[in-house]
């Protein structure tokens, strides 16, 4: 038997969390989940166009890990002790980590800030690693407004942002794409703008 995509309950603006309480689609907690799933969806965009297996296959658990992650955030925080759910573990951070340092023995020195492009696999990472900040700050103001420990999520969230902007860096130079330097414009006197 097949289920309808549509319930209508929430045609006045109002969800139900893990667990069954009822809040506004407005909510921070639904703004939280909400942004890890636009991540994920990026993410998913990103394994398509990449044709490195190792990352591929990164990428594929990132995606698990952030629906573990969404799963934590939809969840009833008064239930919460009480459900089963899929755990995120230090281990993954460690993960990222070893990825990480993997990619960076690959790639040239960083010697200045870059413009994210170059190739639409490039420009998607640094789109979805922007996405993963905005994800990481709605957890922090989650976590301040509630009181709720969301320590692991907000390291895992800080850490993928630097994975995938080594990512970035990793596969434009998997395909010989200049990275591009941002050289700031200086003013008329030498010195540089915004001194």
């Amino acid at each position: 038997m097949s289920f309808k995509i549509y319930t209508k309950t929430g045609d006045k603006g109002m969800t139900s969390l893990i667990g069954g309480s009822k809040v506004s689609k407005s909510h921070l907690r639904i703004e939280s989940y909400g942004t890890v799933d636009e991540l994920n969806s990026h993410v998913g965009l990103c394994r398509d166009l990449l044709e490195d297996i190792i990352s591929r296959d990164m990428l594929l658990e990132i995606q698990d890990r952030l629906f573990t992650i969404g799963s934590s955030l939809a969840c009833d925080p008064e239930k919460e002790s009480g459900m089963s759910l899929p755990s995120l573990e230090e281990s993954d951070i460690q993960a990222l980590e070893a990825e990480i340092d993997r990619m960076t023995e690959s790639t040239p020195p960083m010697r200045s800030f870059i413009l994210p492009g170059g190739h639409p696999a490039v420009s998607h990472l640094h789109i979805a690693r922007c996405v993963c900040r905005r994800a990481e700050r709605c957890c922090v103001r989650l976590e301040a407004e509630t009181s709720r420990d969301h320590a692991l999520v907000i390291k895992y969230l800080n850490r993928l942002s630097d994975y995938l902007f080594t990512l970035a860096r990793y596969t434009s130079h998997l395909l010989k794409v200049e990275e591009l330097p941002w050289r700031p414009r200086k003013k008329e006197d030498g010195s540089t703008i915004g001194a």
